[in-house]
């Protein structure tokens, strides 16, 4: 008895993963074709739909496989845009930059210009050694020359 029961449930379970209904198109009055498992006027042409269960397993590792690519996706996209505004910013800052050291270069050049005497600091505070002419001449030059080189463009 219990063989007859197996069989019948397995045929049983056959059935119920058979498709259901078949499919027909007929036409309406403006030729569109209107697609039903019932239909209206005859005559209707019976179509070969073919199905097949769909496999779960497939279906969820191409899931994430797809949802992995749209994150790197992203993040790929986030890390560019992050890029972007760091090499903006660093442009801000350098532009900012160059500004104040053309303007410390300028100051450093007038201040030479109008000094009657330049000194170099020596190992203690009160300590100096005064330049002679040719020093003056070439420290003077060597901050112009700085000058010309932040103040550049500007």
């Amino acid at each position: 008895m219990r063989p007859i029961v197996v069989t019948a449930l397995a045929a049983l379970l056959a059935c119920a993963t058979a498709p259901a209904a078949e499919v027909f198109v007929t036409r309406d009055a403006q030729g569109r074709p209107i697609y039903t498992d019932r239909p209206d006027k005859l005559p209707a042409e019976k179509l070969n739909v073919a199905t097949k269960q769909t496999d779960v397993v497939e279906v969820q590792s191409r899931y994430q496989a797809e949802m992995a690519k749209l994150q790197e996706a992203d993040k790929a996209a986030t890390d560019a845009a992050r890029k972007t505004a760091d090499a903006k910013q660093a442009a801000e800052l350098s532009a900012t930059d160059k500004a104040k050291r053309c303007q410390e270069a300028r100051t450093r050049y007038q201040n030479l210009m109008n000094a009657r005497r330049i000194y170099e600091p020596g190992a203690s505070p009160d300590d100096r050694r005064y330049l002679d002419s040719a020093e003056m001449d070439a420290t003077r030059e060597n901050a112009k020359r700085v000058m010309d080189e932040f103040c550049a463009g500007q």
